[in-house]
């Protein structure tokens, strides 16, 4: 009587065990992305979005740099969850590496529109900031790559992980590979994906540090190069508000190509964050100077590891299945 028990309760046992595993299973399927995720409910969404991205780049080049820049700065708080998007006092926009620096909401808006024009309440700003950054690249003149979609908006905006969490121009490597760590990303995703600043420009406040000493005087870091210090120094006076900009890559700015990393073998680096890719002292530089060189002399190795890094970065943390939300508005959860 006892063994018939316990083999009915076993068996019992492993058939609720049996559901419960095809139930995760079913639902890890669901929760995961797909390049076609919108093709039934949405299939205009990719011409949408790149009509007004080209809109975007055509008024202002810098544009492009910008909107891959809130997907990066995004992705790396609460995963890609467009929570950089929200608008609150003590949200993402406010924390210090996005203050003043963070732009092209505005693109971002223009694009949620026309999109709930064609099909309302079905795509996220998540996955707009992930095809905006896309069609950035491309549209520079960088590879393309398929974007996984079907990720959802969080509730909330996290602006301590922001000025924890997002990678700082004056951090230094071993920080820089920490923080890239913390998200899921490797030394590879960390040099591919700098290779960004292949377009785009900073303001001075972000490099100033490399051209004086704290006294405001002195000569600039011995890893920049004599002339390009000079140009920056008459750009960024001491007494200058720090608002002035420079190109992120040297006499290229505009193009998505291999040239930032060349420009790094020349101490052309812009920020001290670039240069330490392959100037540091550190340990760390061994394996970062290698991926430095490789990309400075074959531009498709770096265009095509850049476009992997996209895609592993997208997929930081993406909210899924019934988590969060599809945002009318993308800088306000829904009431």
């Amino acid at each position: 009587m006892k063994s018939s028990f316990t083999s009915s309760f076993n068996r019992l046992r492993r058939c609720f065990l049996l559901v419960i595993i095809l139930f995760a299973l079913s639902s890890d399927v669901k929760a995961q992305l797909s390049t076609d995720f919108y093709q039934q409910s949405c299939p205009n969404l990719l011409k949408i979005v790149r009509k007004e991205i080209q809109n975007a780049i055509k008024s202002e080049m810098r544009m492009a740099a910008s909107l891959l820049r809130l997907h990066f700065h995004d992705c790396f708080v609460n995963g890609c969850d467009a929570s950089i998007l929200l608008d609150l006092t003590d949200g993402e926009k406010s924390a210090f590496p996005n203050v003043n620096s963070a732009r092209g909401f505005e693109v971002i808006d223009a694009i949620k529109s026309s999109v709930e024009n064609s099909c309302s309440g079905v795509v996220s700003c998540a996955d707009i900031l992930a095809i905006a950054a896309r069609d950035s690249v491309v549209l520079s003149g960088g590879n393309s790559w398929k974007v996984l979609l079907g990720r959802r908006d969080g509730f909330v905006a996290n602006q301590t992980g922001a000025n924890v969490g997002l990678p700082s121009p004056f951090d230094a490597l071993d920080v820089i590979i920490s923080k890239f760590t913390n998200v899921g990303l490797n030394v590879t995703d960390v040099v591919s994906l700098s290779g960004a600043h292949t377009i785009g420009l900073a303001t001075c406040r972000t490099f100033s540090n490399r051209l004086f000493n704290f006294s405001g005087t002195g000569g600039p870091d011995s890893t920049l190069d004599s002339t390009m210090a000079t140009d920056l120094q008459n750009l960024c006076p001491v007494t200058s508000d720090g608002f002035n900009t420079a190109a992120l890559d040297r006499n290229s700015k505009d193009l998505f190509d291999n040239h930032y990393f060349q420009n790094l073998i020349n101490g052309k680096g812009l920020l001290g964050s670039d240069q330490i890719l392959f100037s540091s002292d550190g340990a760390e530089t061994t394996s970062t100077k290698s991926l430095v060189q490789s990309y400075s002399t074959n531009s498709n190795l770096f265009l095509t590891d850049f476009a992997n890094s996209m895609i592993k970065m997208g997929s930081i943390a993406p909210l899924t299945g019934s988590a969060g939300e599809v945002r009318k508005n993308c800088r306000v959860v829904n009431s």
